[in-house]
């Protein structure tokens, strides 16, 4: 692939992002949801029914190597950020309690939803060879992910971010991504395991390792070296090189587990000391160049995995079947988690309507499930449009729960 090429395409994608991110921003939806449109546009669902010369032409198969290398690293990059953030949680420990509740329940419902589809998905959209239950299993995941840095941004546009159930979310949303991210990671070895359950052993005896490396290795080395390097929480030129390559070697651990490189990215930010002035310095430095520039290179690969095939006959019956289990999984296991917490229904329905937002974090799990060969081009296209749909309807959903002004005083939290 030329230079050349890699430029264009990086103009074009880029270009696109920037403009439909523009145009959802002005219409109340967050600028990801557009990013995440640009992908599909620039797919052959859309671009390549329009113009499918010019979209072979420029976005030939063999010439998105590039492009997926650079959105690897933009991928490895925001996981570390999302690690940091889920570290970063103020309130996880004093609502843990209710955010249990709705993390349970949230990631419950919708993955039992899941389960109980699979029969009727599985044998027309599993690729050959892929059993039903790690198939199954890989759609319980898919339906069950929560985006808590999307969450985060509509929580913040909207000045919600410390209203009590704004916190309840948040809190709840890292409880979920725990619990999808270990089912996630479980599918992914079994099914990246050639030596069957004996090779999934070694590659949770690895993981483990890795973990007490990490927790207990490296967690106070970097402890002493932030203590002694960036005491204002500024990190210099030699302890952010130290981070990445610590970042990079974790990243290629998991890999070469037959893990995907995100996990080890994400438990590298999770492992790091909590320090809210490292996640700030962190965030500026690595976010402008992950978000703008790498993660819509990321969307645009996502795209270019689609099919026009999934918008048309008994697949697109199966697709509205995915987005409606998604949707009504995810707020009805969220809200009653928040009621039995002793929230009122409006601020219930409002985190159960927060926590159906996928977005970013719904385009990682499925790309890492077509990576391994459990969907194929068909179904990654319906959860796709999923991730779309929910995501956009979360801020109009919770505006009609909630209203849009901020509401830090108001809560209905029973609190005895």
């Amino acid at each position: 692939m030329s230079v050349t090429t890699l430029l264009l395409q990086l103009v074009v994608i880029l270009t696109t992002a920037r403009l439909c991110g523009w145009v959802l921003r002005h219409v109340g939806q967050p600028s990801v949801v557009g990013e995440m449109a640009a992908g599909l546009m620039l797919g052959p669902a859309v671009m390549g029914t329009l113009f499918p010369s010019l979209h072979a032409q420029l976005f030939a198969k063999e010439s998105l190597q590039g492009l997926s290398s650079l959105a690897t690293v933009g991928l490895v990059l925001f996981m570390f950020v999302v690690g940091l953030e889920l570290r970063a949680t103020r309130n996880m420990r004093a609502q843990l309690q209710a955010a249990g509740a709705v993390g349970v329940l949230s990631v419950l419902v919708p993955l039992v939803l899941g389960l109980a589809i699979s029969p009727a998905l599985h044998p027309t959209l599993a690729p050959a060879g892929v059993g039903f239950w790690p198939f199954a299993l890989f759609m319980a995941a898919a339906l069950s992910i929560t985006a808590f840095p999307v969450m985060a941004r509509i929580l913040k546009d909207r000045g919600m971010t410390r209203t009590p159930f704004g916190q309840l979310s948040l809190s709840a949303a890292a409880v979920v991504d725990v619990f999808a991210w270990i089912l996630l990671a479980f599918v992914v070895a079994l099914v990246g395991s050639s030596d069957g359950y004996a090779g999934l052993i070694k590659i949770t005896v690895g993981v483990v390792v890795m973990l007490t490396v990490l927790f207990l290795g490296l967690k106070p080395a970097f402890a002493w070296l932030l203590r002694v390097k960036a005491p204002d929480g500024e990190p210099s030129t030699t302890l952010m090189a130290a981070l990445m390559i610590g970042l990079l070697v974790t990243a290629l651990l998991t890999e070469w587990l037959h893990l995907h490189a995100v996990f080890g990215a994400f438990l590298f930010g999770a492992c790091l000391p909590r320090d809210d002035r490292l996640l700030r310095s962190l965030s500026e430095r690595i976010e402008p160049i992950s978000i703008v520039v790498l993660m819509p290179l990321f969307f645009a690969l996502a795209g270019l995995g689609t099919t026009a095939n999934a918008f048309s006959g008994a697949s697109l019956g199966a697709m509205l079947l995915i987005v409606g289990v998604a949707t009504v999984g995810k707020i009805a296991g969220g809200a009653a988690g928040a009621r039995i917490a002793g929230y009122s229904w409006r601020d219930s329905l409002a985190t159960g309507s927060l926590m159906n937002a996928r977005g970013l974090m719904e385009l990682i799990v499925m790309k890492i499930g077509l990576d391994v060969g459990l969907i194929g081009p068909e179904l990654f296209t319906m959860l796709l449009v999923m991730a779309l749909a929910t995501t956009a309807m979360t801020g109009p959903l919770m505006t009609l729960c909630i209203g849009r002004k901020t509401r830090v005083a108001e809560t209905a939290h029973a609190e005895s």
